[in-house]
């Protein structure tokens, strides 16, 4: 930067010209160090580390992302997934932002760093300054626990926690973004020695639509894909997104924002001594208590606090003895079939007005699903597999929230709010070569639809397998039209099915993985994709321990060698998982 120059040929006194020269000098120097100050700042860096399982995390570390920019600092964003535990060590300034998966566990793509972080040869982080943003639902008992451990583990190995952690609930969004405010201008304070990994390019330009501003949708098509005889109610549905300007990916999910049973609010209110005309103060919003209820608030499943109050009100013995002694297991066996109704009835006298039950109530959630149709194939319509959930219990009938808003409620006249979820790693191979290994027993095939759809289109070369199963398959083999064209015409390159019901000895997909594990271990070889959809409870581990076993025995492994094989799969995002 060059210094001013002032005209000295000019009307000036000498004294003049000499405070002249001082003050340009000054303002020079002045310029100078701000100059170099904003350079500085420009160039500190933050880090966003992201655990993520059905991509809110992800979404939250890019509006992080986006105000951090805005105070001049280099936000790197990576899922957890994308670093090694020692990077950890040169970095200044980081945010961790993480879901909690299931119950109480790590996210799918945090498991493996956190398992580095928290072994014992970790090595310490003095100069780290930190903060985290747990992600979590308070009707789980371990709430936010994956943020807990993060928070304690990061303290432990000596960081410097530089605010607060925040616990976020379902409705995440206005404390998240309150965090991301408060938090960002105390990272304003790091130096410009911080490691730097190297960012990927920004995400695309947010839908217009979401949790808050969903998309009215239409229903086009709701048939059945299991058989009328079926032990279960499966569904297919098509919903029109014309003229929303949204698009998909196979490996998306939608969310769908249900309405409550009328029947249920009914009940509900007679229960707790209200009439439903009683108008509430919702959101801001004067409504009926009786709307308030149908569309606002969850219902069927009671919340913590709905449950300590009647046990309050009620003097149930058996339930105040199972709250009091803390055991988690004895009270969801106590509540396995109860859903709210059904403890208001069991536990007479407990009428609340409108204003306390309200309290005492969650927002009504989105409900996710895995989508079953290509966004190539079909752009203006999105496809649904979803199992109607209906059953029987204190002597009552009992219906799922949303599926059976979709199965029951939706006409053609019904608005399907929704929006979607981008699951940026449950993807088709980008290879078109490679071969793709499927797991997806019952309504786990949807995203496979999509993927072999997906595939079809390209016209992807790659070899491609499926693993299906349900009960039945004279009832349950849903899509068996599709598929088995697929298989005829060289497309699905194998069709493994496991109906466990169809014979004496039950059996599942995995036993089928195991059946054929020298073919499904050579096709990893030649750098197939294994991707698993379904029950995160049983069938995902079951399918887990398979491939383990599976690995181990026809690669000549260790125990300890087929652990870093499949560590080494989902590192390259070669094992991916969508379970639930």
């Amino acid at each position: 930067m060059k210094t001013p120059q002032i005209p000295f040929d000019g009307p000036y006194s000498e004294n003049q010209r000499a405070w002249l020269s001082g003050f340009f000098a000054g303002m020079h120097t002045h310029m100078i160090q701000s100059a170099g100050a904003a350079q500085q700042t420009a160039s500190r860096v933050i880090n966003i580390l992201y655990g993520s399982q059905t991509g809110n995390a992800e979404s939250v570390a890019n509006d992080a992302a986006t105000i951090a920019k805005a105070h001049g600092l280099k936000p790197v964003v990576k899922g957890m997934d994308e670093i090694e535990a020692e990077t950890l060590t040169g970095m200044e300034s980081l945010l961790v932002i993480t879901s909690t998966y299931g119950e109480g566990e790590m996210p799918d793509n945090a498991q493996m760093l956190w398992d580095a972080v928290k072994d014992e040869a970790m090595p310490r982080l003095e100069k780290l300054q930190y903060s985290v943003l747990a992600l979590g639902d308070t009707s789980y008992d371990l709430f936010c626990q994956a943020g807990k451990e993060w928070d304690q583990r990061l303290a432990e190995l000596g960081a410097q926690r530089i605010y607060e952690r925040t616990d976020c609930d379902v409705d995440f969004e206005e404390p998240a973004e309150a965090w991301i405010k408060a938090v960002v201008p105390f990272m304003s304070g790091g130096t410009t020695t911080a490691t730097v990994v190297e960012a990927e390019p920004q995400a695309a330009e947010k839908s217009l639509y979401s949790r808050k501003n969903p998309f009215p949708g239409k229903m086009l098509v709701n048939r059945l894909v299991t058989a009328a005889s079926s032990s279960k109610e499966t569904r297919h549905y098509e919903i029109s997104i014309a003229d929303s300007g949204m698009t998909y990916e196979a490996g998306d999910a939608l969310c769908v924002v249900p309405t409550n049973c009328p029947d249920l609010v009914k009940d509900i209110l007679q229960a707790i001594g209200c009439n439903g005309d009683e108008n509430e103060f919702v959101h801001g919003k004067l409504m009926p208590f009786s709307e308030a209820l149908r569309t606002q608030f969850e219902i069927k499943t009671p919340s913590k606090e709905l449950i300590e109050e009647v046990a309050s009100r009620s003097g149930n013995k058996e339930l105040n003895a199972i709250l009091e002694s803390g055991d988690k297991d004895k009270l969801a066996d106590y509540l396995w079939g109860r859903d709210t109704l059904d403890l208001l009835r069991q536990n007479p006298g407990c009428e609340f007005s409108a204003a306390e039950f309200i309290e005492l109530l969650k927002p009504l959630q989105h409900r996710a699903y895995s989508i079953s149709s290509s966004g190539r194939v079909y752009p203006d319509t999105v496809h649904l597999t979803v199992a109607s959930v209906r059953y029987d219990s204190f002597d009552r009938h009992h219906k799922g929230v949303c599926s059976t808003f979709l199965a029951d409620l939706v006409d053609k006249n019904t608005e399907v709010r929704c929006f979607f979820t981008p699951n940026k790693v449950f993807r088709v191979p980008e290879d078109n070569s490679l071969p793709m290994i499927m797991v997806g027993p019952g309504t786990g095939v949807a995203p496979f639809r999509a993927f072999l759809q997906e595939r079809e289109h390209r016209g992807a070369a790659g070899k491609n397998w499926l693993f299906f199963g349900d009960r039945n398959a004279a009832t349950d083999f849903m899509y068996r039209d599709e598929l088995e064209a697929m298989q005829e015409k060289g497309f699905l390159t194998r069709l493994d099915l496991a109906f466990s019901r169809d014979q004496a000895e039950k059996v599942y997909v995995q036993d089928k993985m195991i059946e054929h594990g020298a073919e499904l271990f050579a096709w990893l070889e030649e750098g197939g994709y294994f991707f698993v959809c379904g029950d995160a409870y049983r069938m995902a581990k079951d399918v887990d321990k398979a491939l383990h076993d599976l690995i181990a025995k026809h690669g000549n492994m260790s125990e300890q060698q087929a652990i870093d094989y499949v560590n080494k799969l989902k590192k390259d995002k070669r094992y991916v998982r969508d379970v639930y």
